[in-house]
């Protein structure tokens, strides 16, 4: 799959533009409708759209088991994930949400190396993993002294990010062959129903108005968080290294945490920036090993590139 007609840096810096505004555009987009028809309005579009993208490209979408399994576990991740961070982010500050879920690939290779046994956590990534919850524990504590509902947002996020990573590991485990945009396509498949019937369960009531900037926010995150992001994520991990790929989550935290200060107002104080520190070491402790493991000779001549299937990203 082509990245959209673009080079590699340009995936790059579209992806990091990309992850670095899909928090703010959340918080946007909740201003007026609220967040549950915000987020059932973003996946609707979202589906439209790649059903699109599926027709254009040629992209099949296969039915034996195999794609069926791995479409429940990407819509179940979508639904569950995205249903948490957008119920969270009416109480934390927006930048907090990319730096929660810079915490993902942590997260996630401890599923990997549970479930699907692919390498076990080694002592450098055991400290990778303890300098990550050091600085959620950082963030967490400062929460509580900002009040209004602190505890509550950050532990929403984080959850979000616990579903977001089994269902990525579980994805994985089972679309060995499915293109990821038919993974992509039939997850939302599974969770727009999900989202419509929370909405018409939980609110049902069409918005008498809904503001400009949420509008914008709903359509924003429909067409790049939801689908350009995805492909410009997907072409690098066929282009490039997963370990440079990876670098995304060391650069996004801080670059959203920026966005939100000069946009939206938003504090940013000394507690915040040490708790993101920590997660970011932990970031770095992590893909320090991987970076040794494939600067050894690879077996096969993989060249270390991945395989993975990526998810819908908050």
């Amino acid at each position: 799959m082509k990245g959209a007609g673009v080079s590699v840096p340009a995936a790059f810096a579209g992806v990091i533009l990309i992850w670095s505004t899909t928090p703010l555009a959340i918080q946007w987009s909740s201003e007026g409708p609220g967040f549950l028809f915000a987020v059932t309005a973003r996946m609707v579009l979202g589906l439209v759209l790649c059903l699109a993208a599926l027709r254009l490209s040629g992209v099949r979408m296969p039915w034996h088991r195999a794609a069926r399994g791995s479409y429940l576990a990407a819509g179940l991740g979508i639904y569950g994930g995205m249903s948490l961070v957008y119920w969270g982010a009416q109480y934390i500050p927006s930048g907090w949400i990319a730096v929660l879920f810079g915490l993902s690939p942590l997260v996630t290779s401890v599923f990997s190396a549970w479930w699907l046994r692919e390498q076990a956590l080694g002592l450098v990534r055991v400290g990778g993993l303890l300098l990550g919850l050091a600085g959620l524990a950082v963030i967490f504590l400062n929460s509580a002294a900002h009040g209004d509902g602190g505890e509550r947002g950050v532990t929403a996020v984080l959850l979000a990010t616990v579903i977001h990573a089994a269902s990525a590991v579980w994805v994985r485990r089972l679309s060995a062959g499915v293109p990821a945009l038919a993974v992509t396509g039939g997850g939302l498949m599974l969770a727009v129903p999900l989202f419509l019937a929370t909405w018409l369960v939980f609110d049902g009531a069409w918005p008498a108005t809904i503001p400009e900037r949420a509008a914008l926010s709903i359509v924003y995150l429909a067409m790049f968080g939801s689908l350009l992001g995805f492909l410009w994520y997907f072409y690098l991990l066929r282009e490039v290294e997963a370990a440079r790929v990876h670098l995304l989550t060391l650069v996004t935290p801080v670059t959203a945490l920026l966005l939100g200060h000069a946009l939206n107002g938003e504090p940013v104080d000394v507690r915040v920036w040490l708790g993101t520190v920590l997660i970011l070491a932990g970031l770095l402790t992590h893909q320090w090993e991987l970076w040794s493991r494939r600067a050894a000779p690879a077996d096969g001549g993989s060249g270390g590139r991945a395989e993975t299937i990526p998810e819908d990203r908050a």
